[in-house]
């Protein structure tokens, strides 16, 4: 229920429940019951008492309802240090921290080691804090925080699949394998036969093989040959930069990268070149981070639904506190495609065609333009088929130099927010105040390594 972040009457004193209850005419423990217990309330007295609430700014004590119903009114969540600020993770920790605010709860962050999740720090935060429940996220194959959450009857959301084993518990997810599905149904509107995919090494993300698994269907779908066309590299862009080269030299038309740090690495390499992304090879990242739309071209990326995340999330978490026995509910959520200038026809034609699987958005300039690229590609396959659609594309403004840094986002090696340790205040609502890093989601969990790149073509 929506509330005045001030609790005044008009005369400059503390608006009381009593106040509130002699406004609304009704007894202060209805007005108690449309706080906690609204379900015990008919529709129109809980209609007239909200109003009520929310015309007066009236908030209740925390520490009251605390003691009142034993709950501390805590979410608990853990974060990962990473190398780079993940906006991706930024925004899913805003989305989060909003939604708990508007239910009357805050996010209590903690310190989670790097590296594959692991228990840490969950057990001293439930002994210290006794919060009423946690949000997951970064989860992988033998994950041991579900079950371990499970026995306990604590309750808890993640935002990632139970990738292994048993099925555990509340879920939201993004459906990864979609996104790079829509990226070939796009790229192959526009007469790409040969599609590559730039992805993390097998087996390192749960995430990341769900990515790889998209292009794969897809290609099959279609009947493009994928021998020689996927490569595997960490998530940095150094190592990027060298395991694209044997895709570029294998005669790949179009590249979709697991994450828009991957598609930096390979706008890289093709400059090297004397090539232009967009024109010569067109180019598809993830996760859509602000980064892309700044890039020269602008990056083509799939988008991930965080806002929506971050609501479902808090939502599944409190259905899950508010009723302990009721079936488990899992979401694997949409993402859309973003249509920008560096996914262009084969031949140097203005992007456009159709997509299928996740949504489709056509991207604008950053200056607002919507002047196509023009000129000839110089890697056109000679097996290439017409059948480019249009749409409306714009060029960037601006240049940001090929070297510039990208946005590891993976939530799986989450961020370096300076957040609390366990015993710490809770985070309010809004934006994160402690920036969180990262490498994204469900997150992108782009897998973490050394800047060697580790290029082993994959049939």
């Amino acid at each position: 229920m929506p509330r005045s972040s001030r609790s005044t009457s008009a005369k400059g004193g503390q608006v009381t429940l009593a106040m509130v209850a002699a406004r609304a005419g009704v007894s202060p423990q209805t007005v108690s019951n449309a706080i906690n217990s609204p379900a015990m309330l008919r529709p129109e007295t809980l209609e007239r008492v909200s109003r009520v609430i929310e015309e007066m700014g009236y908030r209740p004590s925390r520490a009251a309802q605390t003691l009142r119903t034993r709950s501390s009114r805590l979410i608990g969540y853990g974060v990962q240090p990473g190398p780079a600020s993940s906006p991706v993770l930024d925004r899913f920790l805003h989305a989060l921290s909003q939604a708990a605010d508007e239910a009357g709860y805050r996010i209590l962050l903690f310190a989670a080691p790097p590296g594959l999740p692991s228990l840490d720090g969950y057990e001293e935060l439930l002994d210290q804090h006794e919060v009423d429940g946690f949000v997951l996220s970064g989860t992988e194959h033998g994950d041991p925080r579900q079950a371990w959450l499970a026995k306990r009857d604590v309750p808890f959301v993640g935002f990632g699949r139970m990738w292994s084993g048993r099925q555990i518990g509340d879920w939201v997810d993004v459906d990864g394998a979609s996104g790079t599905d829509a990226a070939v149904e796009h790229l192959v509107s526009l007469g790409h036969r040969r599609i590559a995919f730039l992805g993390w090494e097998r087996g390192s993300s749960a995430a990341g093989d769900d990515r790889a698994e998209g292009w794969l269907r897809a290609m099959r779908r279609h009947g493009l040959p994928t021998r020689g066309r996927r490569a595997q590299s960490v998530n940095e862009i150094d190592a990027a930069r060298t395991a694209v080269r044997p895709l570029l030299d294998g005669g790949a038309t179009a590249v979709i990268a697991a994450s828009d740090m991957l598609a930096l690495g390979c706008y890289q390499t093709l400059r090297e070149r004397g090539a232009a992304p967009g024109r010569d090879v067109a180019v598809v990242g993830f996760d859509d981070s602000p980064t892309a739309g700044l890039l020269f071209p602008a990056l083509t990326s799939v988008a991930q639904p965080l806002e929506e995340v971050g609501r479902e999330c808090v939502r599944l978490l409190l259905a899950r506190i508010g009723a302990p026995d009721a079936a488990p509910e899992r979401l694997l959520l949409e993402p859309s495609l973003v249509v920008r200038d560096s996914a262009q026809a084969v031949g140097g034609g203005a992007a456009g065609g159709r997509s299928t699987g996740a949504g489709q958005v056509n991207g604008g300039s950053a200056d607002g333009s919507s002047a196509g690229s023009g000129g000839a590609g110089s890697n056109a396959p000679s097996d290439s088929a017409a059948g480019s659609g249009s749409a409306s594309s714009g060029s960037a403004s601006g240049s940001a130099p090929g070297s510039s840094s990208a946005d590891n986002n993976s939530l799986a090696h989450g961020s370096s927010a300076s957040s609390s340790p366990a015993g710490s205040s809770a985070a309010g609502s809004g934006p994160a105040q402690n920036s969180a890093q990262g490498s994204n989601s469900a997150v992108g969990d782009a897998p973490s390594g050394s800047a060697s790149a580790e290029s082993a073509l994959a049939e």
